[in-house]
């Protein structure tokens, strides 16, 4: 088997998404418990807008958009993008949104000769420029391609292709994970392995991708 590639969504795959921290959230903007009452895929049936996104309706963009500003609103401010959102509940710790089945995966990948990469469609549009100097782990990847700056969303073909030409390998050698099922059709339809990543089931998810790569955890290691 020659080189292979374990490429990774940011934003719900690698990071704990904004509907497991909702909690923290409406702590850190002062609302009171249960005022952010949208769960997105923990509870599609009360989430109109999130199954709005995944009938295709909206975009995931705009799904976040809408989100931001609605919560914006509630602490009378003007959100016109996710960032602000992203920023006022994360921006002082990011690292303690980082799902550690994550890092225990991209230390598993690259312990086992893997090459690392990340394609995201918002990553510094989300989460601003200033992430990976707070995120020491981003460092140990070989690539980014984030579509803050190249303008090519997933599914389009050609962000699958950024990652398979910036890392020299085809695309059949990469295995992508994402948490949204259009983007894993996407490279599928690219010629990329993929698994999608539930974000109810992290480890599980993980453990899939992995295994795709010849590879363990490190807990599977142990046992």
């Amino acid at each position: 088997m020659g080189p292979r590639a374990l490429v990774l969504d940011f934003g719900g795959v690698i990071t704990r998404t904004v509907f497991e921290t909702q909690p923290e959230n409406e702590r850190a903007l002062g609302l009171p418990p249960g005022t952010l009452a949208w769960r997105g895929p923990f509870d599609p049936a009360g989430d109109a807008l999130w199954r709005s996104m995944r009938a295709g309706a909206i975009s995931e963009r705009d799904y976040y958009r809408v989100r931001s500003q609605e919560t914006g609103r509630l602490v009378n401010e003007e959100w016109t993008t996710p960032a602000e959102f992203l920023r006022r509940v994360r921006g002082a710790d990011p690292s303690a949104v980082i799902r550690p089945e994550a890092l225990a995966a991209v230390g598993a990948a690259k312990q086992g000769g893997a090459r690392l990469a990340i394609l995201s469609n918002e990553l510094d549009l989300f989460y601003g420029p200033e992430l990976r100097t707070q995120l020491p782990f981003l460092r140990g990847f070989d690539l980014v391609v984030d579509a803050t700056y190249t303008g090519i969303l997933k599914p389009d073909p050609r962000a699958y292709a950024l990652v398979a030409d910036g890392l020299g390998l085809p695309a059949g050698s990469c295995v992508f994970v994402d948490d949204q099922e259009r983007n894993i059709e996407g490279a599928r339809a690219a010629g990329m392995d993929a698994v999608h990543f539930d974000v109810t089931r992290p480890a599980e998810s993980f453990r899939m991708a992995l295994a795709r790569l010849g590879l363990k955890t490190e807990s599977e290691h142990h046992a």
